[in-house]
């Protein structure tokens, strides 16, 4: 009798100690995919505005930008949208509860931003011109995710 209470002692502990594990790595999880989203948005900006005539157009610039969100797009996100990480669940995220009961089409949707993402590639070194037809998939992409799976 001693044996199984030790045992079921030893069992809670090691669920007590896992606990703030587990928390711990959902923050992070949380932290990573919120900024692969910043540098998204930091990238896009760059473009935007090199689009809108607002920044100088700079070909190597307009480049490096669309290099980095090809190589965000390549980012395998269930890692970082573990399920239980939703805005339902944890303070701190936008990300709605329907990712994880919709996961084909959260991933179609991600694949479909690497392919807008790759078009923006094919076009940032040409023109501002052509980064701003190159715009509209791009935006469309991100807009098409954030309209079902982010809250506003």
């Amino acid at each position: 009798m001693k044996q199984i209470a030790a045992t079921a002692a030893a069992f809670g502990l090691v669920a007590a100690l896992a606990t703030p594990v587990l928390a711990q790595d959902m923050s992070a999880n949380i932290k990573a995919r919120q900024g692969q989203f910043r540098i998204l948005a930091l990238n896009l900006g760059v473009l935007g505005g090199m689009a809108k005539g607002e920044l100088t157009y700079d070909a190597a610039g307009a480049q490096a930008a669309a290099d980095s969100i090809v190589g965000v797009s390549m980012v395998h996100q269930p890692t970082l949208f573990v399920e239980g990480t939703d805005d339902m669940s944890v303070e701190g995220t936008r990300a709605l509860p329907v990712i994880w009961e919709n996961t084909d089409d959260f991933a179609a949707k991600w694949a479909a931003l690497g392919e807008a993402a790759k078009g923006m590639q094919a076009a940032a070194g040409t023109s501002a011109e052509a980064i701003g037809a190159a715009m509209g998939p791009l935006g469309g992409a991100c807009k098409s995710c954030h309209e079902t799976y982010r809250t506003p």
